[in-house]
């Protein structure tokens, strides 16, 4: 039997950070954006879902009078993406 999707999971760009920041210890928001080829405005709303879901945690701060944005995956972020590798190979056998 199929195992429902994380629906969360299940947009290309959520799935894309997610998939970014289980391989790295944490991401600049400029970094997710020139990886993922996504806007802005719509990388803004996209993190604050995983944020929201507590897939990831953002930390704004000053990097020489700069703002910097960092985000990072969370243990529940970890394992929502474990869980959802694990339904789609489910799929493809």
């Amino acid at each position: 039997m199929f195992k429902d999707l994380d629906p969360l999971l299940h947009s290309q760009l959520r799935l894309a950070v997610i998939s970014i920041l289980v391989s790295v210890k944490e991401a600049e928001f400029t970094y997710l954006k020139e990886e993922t080829n996504a806007t802005a405005g719509n990388l803004s709303v996209q993190l604050q879902k995983l944020k929201d879901a507590e897939y990831i945690e953002i930390e704004k701060k000053f990097s020489n009078n700069y703002p910097q944005t960092l985000c990072k995956i969370t243990p529940i972020g970890t394992k929502a993406f474990a869980n959802y590798v694990k339904a789609i190979k489910q799929y493809i056998k």
